[in-house]
């Protein structure tokens, strides 16, 4: 290989920037037209009564909490095994998170701390699982916990488009579901997010609180033929819309999603072949009648059969022009958390275990056959010079 390989590259076709610049000429450039359609777009995608776009899954995520009434001296659960945002957002609003370890296949929440999570406390007030790669977590034993303990559902689906959990499409399931379209996600506005829900009072309020607490949208108020300039602030509220730039992106990327998802399927079909006589194990899939969004490949190194570990793992698959990443680092190692909350690394042993052999290969639409059989030989070559 002459070139490098980079770990993730959106895919943005021609109907996709006609639709950009159609925007541009259009004068309007935020939460518009363009917004409102691909929100129409998504429910109907995901099943859910209703849709809202966002700038970020992160300010979905915390819009999602505060509605569901998280507040100071709540807890929510949720996994260890996320990037910080799905944590971050509960500090927002004054409450604590408390981790629970992972399956040690899934690597989704495991169900039996979850309970053992919500007999210990009493404030509870959210679950918040993280369907992980894009493989759904066992949502039929989290909403039963849900429903005994008589907390809400708030799914971090930022892996998870267009997954599946039994045949139904992520998004209508709990009480909100929250999705990103950051860059290297299975479809990409660049930054971006959506929220999900079935129940008309939490949309209400998320889209008051999207907007500076603002029960008017702008786009109601400056393009009526009759003077709408008047508006109230109900609420101290945040700056949290997507633009109709984005959204433009995400209409013609939603209708490519389906697609986007069999490709990436095909490739990781491609790696499993390949790799089954290798010293590593390849994603195990919980439900193969299901929809997996396959956002992440990630391999499981077997450091017992090889002489390096997964770091030096990572700097040969450089030196061999692939580019490679690690999901994640769990939470109870990062400075901030382990800090406030006095975490040691071993206390959640899977997640630390499953971060200490994660290595994710690239694995999007944009790659060709070629791009795919390098990354593959790239593997095969690095596992033949470690092996022991």
């Amino acid at each position: 290989m002459s070139d490098f390989l980079p770990f993730a590259l959106p895919l943005i076709g021609e109907d996709e920037i006609n639709e950009v610049v159609d925007t541009l000429r259009s004068g309007w450039l935020t939460t518009g037209p363009k917004t409102a359609q691909f929100e129409k777009d998504f429910a109907e995608f995901v099943n859910a009564k209703h849709a809202l776009a966002v700038n970020s899954a992160t300010s979905g995520l915390h819009l999602a909490l505060e509605a569901v009434g998280v507040g100071p001296g709540d807890v929510v659960i949720t996994t260890t095994y996320t990037f910080t945002a799905t944590a971050e957002v509960i500090r927002y609003l004054g409450a604590d998170p408390i981790l629970v370890d992972i399956d040690p296949k899934t690597f989704n929440m495991n169900p039996e701390l979850l309970r053992e999570a919500l007999e210990s406390h009493d404030n509870v007030k959210a679950i918040m699982p993280v369907h992980f790669a894009g493989q759904a977590c066992d949502m039929d034993a989290i909403l039963a916990l849900a429903k005994e303990f008589d907390v809400k559902v708030v799914e971090d689906a930022a892996h998870a488009l267009p997954t599946t959990y039994k045949g139904k499409v992520i998004g209508s399931l709990s009480d909100i579901t929250v999705y990103s379209f950051y860059v290297t996600k299975t479809i990409a506005t660049g930054e971006g997010g959506m929220i999900a829900t079935e129940n008309e009072d939490y949309l209400s309020r998320m889209k008051t609180m999207r907007l500076h607490g603002i029960n008017r949208d702008v786009f109601d108020r400056y393009t009526s033929d009759k003077p709408s300039w008047f508006y109230e602030v109900v609420e101290p509220g945040y700056k949290y819309n997507m633009t109709d730039i984005a959204a433009a992106l995400g209409i013609h990327q939603l209708k490519r999603a389906c697609e986007f998802q069999q490709r990436r399927e095909w490739m990781a079909t491609q790696y499993n072949q390949a790799f089954s006589s290798l010293p590593l194990n390849t994603p195990y899939l919980a439900r193969p009648e299901d929809t997996h969004a396959w956002h992440l490949y990630v391999l499981q190194l077997d450091l017992d059969s090889i002489t390096v570990d997964r770091n030096r793992f990572i700097e040969l698959m450089a030196e061999e022009k692939i580019g490679t990443s690690v999901h994640f680092i769990p939470l109870h190692l990062q400075p901030y958390w382990r800090d406030r909350y006095n975490y040691k690394q071993e206390d959640y042993p899977v997640a630390l275990d499953v971060f200490n052999r994660a290595v994710s290969l690239p694995i999007y639409p944009k790659m060709t056959d070629e791009d795919v059989q390098n990354v593959i030989d790239a593997v095969v070559n690095v596992c033949a010079k470690v092996a022991k």
